[in-house]
């Protein structure tokens, strides 16, 4: 296994453990195959495991795991706050020791805001005590790296790693993300700044190996590497990227994903191999709804739209499938202190006067929000709202 360094010096391994999708049987995570899974990773030197309050029976399936085979001390337990959640430091501290009591362990090694998308959700949050709090917490011992876990664009980004002496984050990154979410920009002001990035997300849940389109298949076939092998390669070709993530539900996938990990290394693609990238996201791309690319011209939206952000999960719905571009919607828009659908456009045409692809962003937001903005996501924004669960 190869590591990484965090900000202290700690090595990281660079592939790191995934807990939200262990195998459930009869709804309850099947403990025995977990088991078998997580410790072929430790024997193997994966040292990072992350988890979070809210991946159902997970947080207690790590902990009970570790105990079972007395291995907290060889790794290191990354896992959420759901300040989403929270209404009081009282319910702050009740979380934390839940998650500890969980987790049969007297502290956290990384612990993250879960789903911090923006700068000003924090400073809510500082205003609510939960700087205070967790600085505490680090005083003590209790936490020993805070971070965030991010979805969003790059200029909210860079702005949240702004407010903060963060110690690490988390991001969604992969070949076909390079330019949206916090993007390969925000990766590299991240990396300006020394702090470790943690990739999430590197497969997209897995769908750039399930739903690859039969000629993106045919173009890695003509390889000796899988499609996964080449999408973690893509990552850890890139020196400012510390761990990579991998839901790991199988031995099979475990010593595969290892074996890559060991193989890996800084700068190793070619051009060959970048130019085979490229071919295919072509092929992926070809079914995209709109041809934006992200560049951000058309940014800021007077309404508060994030536009490149609302393309990205339109196309999403067809490039893979519509209850991912829905779900990512609802993260990227409604779980957010100030709420920006699509369907708050007014059309007032400035994003269209800067858009140097030229497309007719008013028509397509209008689209976007008709397909996005189901009555799923109108009651979900409403409970959002009206209970005020981001503020």
């Amino acid at each position: 296994m190869q590591y990484r360094s965090d900000r202290k010096g700690t090595p990281l391994s660079i592939l790191g453990y995934g807990c939200l999708r262990f195998t459930k049987k009869n709804g309850k995570i099947d403990l025995e195959k977990t088991e078998r899974e997580i410790m072929e990773a430790v024997r193997s030197g994966v040292n990072y495991f992350d988890t979070a309050y809210v991946y159902h029976g997970s947080e207690a399936a790590l902990g009970e795991i570790l105990k079972r085979n007395d291995c907290r001390s060889q790794v290191y337990i990354a896992t959420k706050l759901p300040h989403y959640l929270i209404k009081s430091r009282a319910g702050l501290e009740r979380c934390f020791q839940e998650q500890l009591n969980r987790l049969q362990t007297d502290y956290v090694d990384y612990y993250l805001m879960h789903m911090l998308n923006d700068a000003e959700t924090w400073e809510v949050l500082r205003e609510k005590g939960v700087q205070d709090w967790v600085e505490e917490k680090l005083r003590l011992g209790q936490i020993h790296n805070i971070g965030f876990s991010y979805h969003g664009n790059s200029d909210h980004f860079k702005k949240l790693l702004d407010a903060y002496d963060w110690d690490f984050c988390q991001i969604q990154y992969n070949y076909m993300d390079e330019h949206t979410q916090a993007g390969r920009e925000g990766l590299a002001y991240a990396g300006q700044k020394g702090i470790p990035v943690i990739i999430m997300e590197p497969l997209r849940g897995g769908k750039l190996v399930e739903l690859l389109p039969a000629e993106a298949k045919k173009l890695m076939a003509q390889t000796e590497r899988s499609p996964a092998e080449w999408a973690f390669r893509w990552l850890w070709d890139q020196r400012e990227v510390t761990v990579v993530l991998s839901g790991m539900n199988s031995l099979q996938m475990v010593k595969e994903n290892v074996k890559t990990a060991c193989e890996a290394a800084e700068g190793m693609l070619t051009e060959a191999d970048r130019a085979l990238y490229e071919q295919v996201k072509q092929e992926i791309n070809r079914k995209v709804k709109v041809g934006c690319t992200a560049c951000g011209y058309c940014m800021p939206c007077p309404q508060g739209i994030d536009i490149p952000g609302t393309f990205r999960c339109y196309n999403e719905m067809y490039t893979e499938r519509p209850k991912v571009g829905r779900k990512e919607y609802l993260m990227t828009t409604a779980f957010r202190r100030r709420q920006n659908p699509a369907s708050k456009c007014i059309r007032c045409g400035r994003c269209e006067r800067l858009c140097p692809q030229h497309i007719e962003i008013r028509s397509e937001l209008e689209k976007a929000a008709a397909e996005l903005e189901d009555i799923r996501y109108r009651v979900m924004a409403w409970l959002v709202k009206t209970f005020r669960i981001w503020r």
